[in-house]
């Protein structure tokens, strides 16, 4: 497989360039987005496999942007009759518009990952061998476990971005990942626990023996915990969030307020509060799309931008928004490079990266003890944002009793119920341990999913309210 897509079309690159500024004549940007895709995934279920899929797709979308009006259509086949016939379809934004066409992303970052396809290395037949290795390890490990789950995938994206003005860029992208999830019984009570690694990455770089024992052992370890744990009580209370995956709340709530549509069209708890205090002081949140072979992280963005270090927050004043280009336009600001989106089908739209808040100046231990009363939320599971308010509810997945500033018993069915900006300003103490997750997030967003980070430190947040099943 070439990964020259130019190549692939019925033309040549001259031809192809020509077409594309006819395509994009009076337009204020646009670009010609051509993709290679390829995807493999396994699953093993209950003792057998459930599951194995391969998927090859290929295409190109043309989008051109006249002010706030878009045109873009798309088609499986690269072909120039195909591409005419997008022409066509996407002039209608053009038709007597006569804007000044945007200047070409400049520079590119270093590369951030590896060309290599990891879909070949390991072969199937030892990928589906590996996965029963996994449910038999972990059912000879505890006699309380009563179901594996295990998959494993592999992607390979190869992109190349043609711009009207002839500048071109290209982004070949892997990703892989490896999940396990744990059923563990005691009578007629049953609780779960997961882990999941992954990255833009071939599976030699984490896929040992050790790596993926350390990971089974990590969710049999939750399920266990799961299993001994007491009803959550209810009411408002301090919270201790821990470093990591708990940055997916942070994503949610506030990250996406802080993208640039958002902003733009007043839907964001955030619009209009540039330069203003939003969180407590000390709190400093980044989108970091340059991080070597992390999930979220890109060399370029969907529109050929450069991704880039953006602060956000900045010692709790709201600094900066993410943009794709047209966004950044329309509200007078710079392209930060994140524009993204999920395939040649889809139109790109200010996206997050690699999200998350910097370190402060206190342990996790300091912050523990420093509780009287509280939770103790170590990892989450699914939560509902609202953007135009700010308002979450997010389920903790392992969560403990704070009492006397020492870590008590397990707690199920918390939930933390809060409003994003508000929350921000609740936060109290900042641990020294900032770390990312392990490579797994998706998100959301307008019908289209792409791959995150996310992380922060430990962090202190006071007098939460938390949504449990035993008053308290």
């Amino acid at each position: 497989m070439t990964t020259d897509l130019i190549t692939l079309f019925d033309c040549d690159e001259a031809q192809l360039t020509r077409q594309v500024a006819k395509a994009l004549e009076g337009a204020d940007d646009g670009e010609l987005y051509i993709e290679h895709a390829q995807a493999e995934a396994l699953s093993f279920d209950n003792g057998r496999m459930k599951g194995g899929t391969f998927n090859t797709d290929q295409g190109f979308g043309l989008r051109a942007v006249a002010g706030e009006a878009v045109g873009y259509a798309h088609a499986g086949d690269l072909s120039m009759k195909a591409l005419e016939r997008a022409s066509d379809a996407v002039g209608a934004v053009t038709r007597g518009y006569s804007g000044s066409y945007a200047a070409a992303p400049q520079g590119t970052n270093k590369k951030l990952y590896t060309d290599e396809n990891p879909i070949g290395t390991p072969s199937f037949e030892e990928k589906a061998k590996l996965l029963a290795e996994i449910d038999a390890y972990l059912r000879a490990k505890d006699a309380k476990v009563r179901q594996v789950s295990a998959s494993i995938a592999a992607s390979w994206q190869v992109v190349e971005i043609l711009r009207a003005d002839g500048h071109r860029v290209r982004d070949i992208r892997p990703m892989t990942r490896l999940n396990v999830s744990v059923i563990a019984g005691a009578g007629e009570r049953q609780e779960s626990g997961s882990y999941g690694i992954g990255g833009r990455f071939t599976f030699d770089d984490f896929l040992t023996e050790e790596s993926w024992q350390q990971g089974a052992d990590e969710a049999l370890r939750q399920a266990l915990v799961n299993l001994d744990a007491i009803e959550a009580p209810a009411g408002t209370m301090d919270i201790v969030l821990g470093s990591g995956w708990p940055g997916v709340m942070l994503h949610e709530a506030v990250g996406h307020g802080l993208e640039g549509d958002f902003n733009r069209k007043k839907a964001s708890a955030f619009a209009g509060l540039m330069g203003e205090m939003v969180a407590s002081p000390g709190v400093t949140v980044v989108d970091d799309g340059t991080i070597d072979s992390r999930r979220g992280s890109l060399t370029v963005d969907d529109e050929g931008t450069p991704s880039a270090y953006n602060v956000l927050i900045e010692n709790g004043r709201l600094v900066g928004y993410m943009q794709d280009r047209q966004n950044a336009r329309l509200m007078g600001m710079k392209p930060t490079g994140n524009g993204r989106r999920q395939g040649y089908s889809h139109q790109p739209m200010p996206r997050m990266t690699n999200t998350y808040m910097l370190s402060g100046d206190k342990t996790p231990e300091e912050i523990i003890s420093s509780v009287k009363k509280g939770i103790y939320a170590v990892s989450f599971g699914g939560g509902q944002v609202d953007i135009t308010s700010g308002k979450f509810v997010f389920g903790c997945t392992e969560a403990y009793m704070i009492e006397n500033g020492k870590i008590g018993a397990p707690v199920k069915g918390a939930m933390l119920i809060g409003n994003g900006p508000d929350a921000m300003k609740r936060i109290s103490m900042i641990g020294n341990d900032m770390s990312l997750d392990k490579g797994l997030g998706n998100c959301g967003k307008a019908g289209q999913w792409v791959p995150v980070g996310v992380g922060q430190p430990h962090l202190r947040m006071d007098q939460v309210t938390v949504g449990g099943t035993k008053a308290g």
